[in-house]
């Protein structure tokens, strides 16, 4: 009989995360993990079998077998294009230097 190997599964949203520690048996897949794990049903709307998975911040294949210590990580869908973000962020920070820049504008009094 071989040991058991303990690993956690996380998932967190903006104002709740949950780490679950379990035991599970050598071989065992990333996705066989969070699927034993139970997470889903401490989350509404979490869809397991369609969410990308990470070992320690690392993508991996959901087929990646389990080393002793991982820690599987349920990945949301971004929110937005981090490109495109970007893109927006150094726009509107290139419109502050040039109205910082500006001369003032001189006013006439009578």
């Amino acid at each position: 009989m071989s040991a058991k190997l303990a690993i956690e599964v996380a998932y967190a949203l903006p104002a709740k995360q949950l780490i679950l520690k379990l035991e599970v048996e050598p071989g065992t897949t990333a996705i066989e993990a969070v699927r034993q794990s139970g997470i889903a049903g401490h989350f509404s709307g979490l869809d397991i079998e369609t969410s990308k998975l990470g070992i320690f911040g690392k993508a991996v294949a959901a087929n990646t077998v389990l080393q002793p210590h991982d820690r599987v990580e349920i990945y949301r869908p971004l929110q937005a294009d981090p490109k495109l973000a970007r893109r927006n962020r150094a726009k509107q920070n290139a419109a502050r230097k040039v109205r910082r820049k500006a001369p003032p504008v001189a006013v006439r009094t009578r």
